[in-house]
């Protein structure tokens, strides 16, 4: 039998979310983060619904050429940059923005003549310490950059590394840190990602750079994504393909885990950690069947997870089931299984139709 499990993206949803962004900051250019394959949304189907983005952003200039060759013809932005000379000539030949924040890159950018112009981002590490240039150094990449017949534009970007935290007065730290850095460079800024455009907008600047909450998922704790006006735009789907009746004693999938405290009946569906389902979420974690919270009970298993029907009648063998998604906010799973809803978006796997 085939497998009823799927993903389903509504690409008006994605639109929609893009609005709200649009409504936060109208005065700021919108770069939509679309890597680790649009959170898991499948990047060349979002790129399509956030059409009226700006710009696009990715991880890698493998994650940018599947793009290109769908005929995106967006700008769009590489965050890790690029790592030697051959990767340097694709972004040329490709139109890609690259992110520079080493000077490995510059050494690199040095040696190479390149036969079109590009634009670049240069990183400032405001505070993170993960990827960017000490702000004292800017002046001299600077010079280096302007100097290079082949580069273009050069805008300046830093990220934050505590946006989440609305009590927490690192992420001002960060803006006034970035704001030194810059003052006097006269270039575009982008420092916003989707918690500090949403609790920050002081940090909005010339480009804001939404990634989750492009998706439906609110990046801070206090407030959940209908507040915002955000709606899931991925509905995590399969359905019943068994329904047991146990007896109390029964155990219930490897190791036994979960016994039936009484005789009751127990739905199986077609979904597991292959398909992307964790496979640590724990007995609790709330299944929706008929528009109504069931129990996982027992171990995940690969292709398989069962739920606890005691407190829902009339659920027969292909009676859908949503994962997350309408209904059941990807947060909450993520609260039950210990992780966060960035995780288990892109762990849906490859072999789940997005439709």
């Amino acid at each position: 039998m085939s497998r009823p499990t799927f993903a389903q993206i509504d690409f008006d949803v994605l639109s929609s979310n893009l609005r709200v962004v649009r409504d936060l900051c109208p005065k700021s250019k919108v770069m939509a983060v679309v890597k680790a394959d649009a959170y898991g949304h499948g990047a060349v189907l979002a790129c399509k619904a956030l059409s009226d983005a700006d710009a696009f952003a990715v991880a890698s200039i493998d994650e940018a050429l599947l793009l290109r060759n769908a005929d995106c013809t967006h700008p769009i932005c590489i965050l890790s940059g690029f790592g030697d000379r051959e990767e340097l000539e694709l972004l040329a030949q490709y139109s890609l923005t690259p992110v520079i924040h080493s000077s490995t890159q510059l050494e690199v950018l040095s040696h190479v003549n390149l036969t079109r112009r590009i634009d670049v981002w240069v990183k400032i590490d405001s505070g993170m310490h993960r990827l960017g240039f000490p702000g004292e150094s800017l002046p001299t990449v600077l010079q280096q950059l302007r100097a290079h017949p082949a580069i273009g534009a050069i805008r300046l970007i830093s990220h934050l590394a505590n946006a989440e935290d609305t009590s927490d007065h690192y992420t001002t730290a960060q803006l006034n840190a970035f704001r030194q850095s810059c003052a006097g460079h006269n270039c575009e800024l982008s420092l916003a990602n989707s918690a500090g455009l949403v609790a920050w907008p002081e940090t909005h600047m010339d480009w804001v750079r939404p990634g989750i909450m492009l998706y439906g998922v609110s990046s801070l704790p206090e407030r959940n994504a209908a507040e915002l006006g955000l709606r899931p735009a991925m509905t995590f789907r399969s359905a019943v393909i068994a329904v047991k009746q146990l007896k109390q004693g029964d155990r219930i999938g490897y190791g036994g885990s979960w016994t039936c405290p009484e005789a009751m009946s127990v739905a199986v569906i077609a979904c597991g950690y292959g398909d992307g389902y964790p496979r640590h979420a724990v007995s609790g974690t709330p299944v929706l069947i008929c528009g109504r919270r069931a129990p996982v009970v027992g171990r995940i298993s690969m292709d398989l997870l069962s739920v606890d029907l005691r407190r829902h009648q009339d659920v027969t063998v292909g009676t859908p089931a949503v994962l997350w998604g309408a209904g059941l906010p990807v947060e909450e799973v993520a609260r039950w299984v210990g992780t966060n809803a960035y995780q288990l978006l892109c762990s849906v796997t490859a072999r789940v139709p997005r439709i």
